[in-house]
């Protein structure tokens, strides 16, 4: 009977994780809807402003005078990496905090001090720090909230840093939202801004069409840094959307488990309730027999 006591009380436990998990589920359903919604009132903007400059970067004609697209030599760079402020999201944190140390290592020859890390989620920032690297701040509560104001301060100073030859190039790293069971990371380059190539434009049959109004350096003064701006702003709106779909796939795992191992238990409970019930009746007949 202690046997059964024990299969009961697991029974029991499984059934509340199973209640805990499945809440979960849909809490993180509902916040993966209102991400979505962020991401498809966002990202299309940012993606169009980002092509347009890309476009006429690609097609301009002349020398140009950007200092944020200046290639020189790495001797210090900047990497801003985006994760989740809490766990139960299956590999979504392990799979970034994997990606920077990769991206890092070839940077490790610069030394420590040369390598400026923004982490701008939590569990990424335990991990680095861990590792003994030294964290540019504090920006846990930007995951928590997204607001383009604190994004665009960040990256202010990141493009004053580089045009100020402090930094040399600026990389960001993080999970781009495919659906709620998929998240692609991406390590893109912020600094120095690379257009994509005349050629390959022209490759694909495209044209520009642009008027520009006032003129060419007013326009590149004002496009290029709020592209710059728009795309960090971007990521992280994408990156919550991830945290939220894995959230939701890995709550939802864990419930089918729960309800699978719950049968399990079940079918072991009945099956030694049996034997007892078994043992008891045969000691009686047992018993019995010994009377006559």
């Amino acid at each position: 009977m202690a046997n059964l006591k024990e299969v009961r009380a697991r029974i029991a436990s499984v059934t509340s994780t199973r209640k805990i998990t499945s809440a979960m589920r849909m809490v993180s359903a509902a916040k993966l809807r209102r991400a979505q919604d962020a991401v498809a009132g966002y990202v299309p903007y940012e993606e169009k402003l980002s092509d347009m400059l890309h476009d006429f970067l690609a097609y301009s004609s002349g020398d140009l005078n950007i200092p944020l697209s200046e290639k020189r030599e790495i001797k210090r760079v900047a990497i801003v990496c985006i994760s989740s402020n809490s766990s139960l999201c299956g590999a979504f944190n392990s799979n970034i905090i994997k990606k920077v140390k990769e991206i890092v290592a070839p940077y490790e020859k610069l030394g420590r001090e040369n390598i400026l890390i923004y982490p701008l989620g939590k569990k990424v920032a335990e991990a680095l720090k861990k590792d003994n690297f030294e964290l540019q701040g504090n920006f846990i509560p930007i995951v928590e909230k997204p607001n383009y104001g604190e994004v665009a301060i960040i990256a202010n100073q990141l493009m004053l840093m580089f045009s100020n030859k402090e930094i040399d190039a600026v990389e960001l790293i993080y999970n781009h939202f495919k659906n709620a069971a998929v998240q692609q990371i991406r390590n893109e380059q912020l600094l120095p801004l690379t257009p994509l190539s005349n050629k390959n434009k022209k490759a694909q049959g495209k044209t520009l069409d642009y008027i520009l109004e006032p003129d060419q350096d007013y326009l590149l003064a004002k496009l290029v840094p709020q592209a710059i701006r728009n795309k960090m702003y971007g990521a992280l709106l994408d990156s919550i959307a991830g945290e939220h779909g894995a959230r939701t796939t890995a709550m939802q795992t864990a419930t089918d488990n729960a309800g699978d191992l719950i049968q399990e238990l079940q079918l072991k409970y009945n099956k030694a309730r049996q034997e007892a019930i078994t043992k008891e009746i045969i000691d009686i007949v047992g018993g019995a027999e010994s009377l006559r």
